[in-house]
């Protein structure tokens, strides 16, 4: 099976890279630091899909990070939503069989605690400049599928794992603590700790990923994540004990964002009911292969 892969160098991307290839795919890579181009560039885009003719696409290049879609709420959603239709349309020109967008639990906002957890047939309600754009892009997503053009939609809860950029709560947090515990210093300065998240392995989130562009219904989406709610507080306390550290956990405001959904818990039976997947690396496996991999990254970096 030959699979294109937009996005391929960020987090995700270089998991699922690696997770297609040792499925027995053919992996084609696309993103803007490999020379790929711009999702904003429908002719670009066209011509990558034509000239690759791929069975399967992965879109996963986008705007990922909610404080920056405060910062620039107008390239937030050109990239996430009118990159989103470049790239379905150049798939269309080229007879491309099945696509899967990535989107987010971010698009469903806050959520009553009796409606928890989550499925896929509660309303979206998004309540930041991302997940708008991510709701959009799902509009589009759900208007084009059709028979020739199978579009499969994931809503992908926190993900994390060894490999993450430091915009993101686990390695940003995993970072400050062993670089505060290297300069001996007593505390570090941390944003909301109260939000309760749904954490999954990055590489069991990328085989389900395959399993839902392999086995999954176009039109349809679904969500990923282990069903399991957690406070950024349990994140944060789990990482002390296994970098083994007293540090004093600071509140600091300027670390906010400006709008916080205070709870978010998926449930996966849907997704577990068409293709069997389930979580299968436990929580604190992951914080240990985070904690590793940062540790490898400063000692590369002195």
């Amino acid at each position: 099976m030959k699979a294109l892969i937009t996005g391929s160098e960020g987090f995700v991307g270089q998991h699922l890279a690696e997770h297609l290839s040792k499925e027995g795919d053919e992996v084609f890579c696309s993103d803007l630091s490999l020379g790929g181009p711009d999702l904003l560039d429908p002719v670009g885009t066209t011509g990558l899909i034509a000239k690759v003719q791929p069975d399967h696409v992965y879109h996963l290049a986008g705007q990922a990070d909610v404080r920056a879609s405060w910062e620039d709420p107008l390239m937030t959603f050109r990239v996430n939503a009118e990159g989103t239709l470049n790239v379905l349309r150049a798939c269309q020109l080229s007879n491309v069989k099945r696509v899967i967008c990535i989107s987010s639990a971010e698009v469903y906002g806050s959520v009553e605690e009796s409606e928890l957890p989550i499925t896929e047939r509660h309303a979206i309600n998004p309540s930041n400049p991302y997940a708008a754009s991510k709701s959009a892009a799902e509009v589009l997503c759900k208007q084009m599928n059709s028979q020739g053009l199978q579009i499969m939609r994931a809503r992908s809860f926190n993900h994390f794992g060894p490999g993450q950029k430091e915009n993101f709560v686990v390695a940003a947090l995993t970072k400050r603590m062993l670089l505060a515990q290297q300069l001996e210093q007593s505390e570090i300065l941390v944003g909301n700790l109260a939000t309760i998240r749904d954490f999954t392995d990055v590489r069991d989130v990328v085989r389900a990923y395959r399993l839902i562009l392999t086995k999954g219904e176009g039109g349809n989406v679904y969500n990923v994540c282990s069903g399991i709610g957690r406070k950024i507080s349990e994140l944060a306390t789990t990482l002390l004990s296994k970098i083994n550290s007293e540090l004093e956990l600071k509140l600091d405001t300027k670390l906010q964002r400006p709008s916080d959904t205070p709870v978010l818990i998926g449930d996966y039976s849907k997704l577990h009911k068409q293709t069997g997947w389930e979580p299968r690396i436990g929580f604190d496996r992951t914080i240990e292969d985070t904690i590793e991999f940062t540790r490898t990254l400063m000692t590369q970096e002195l």
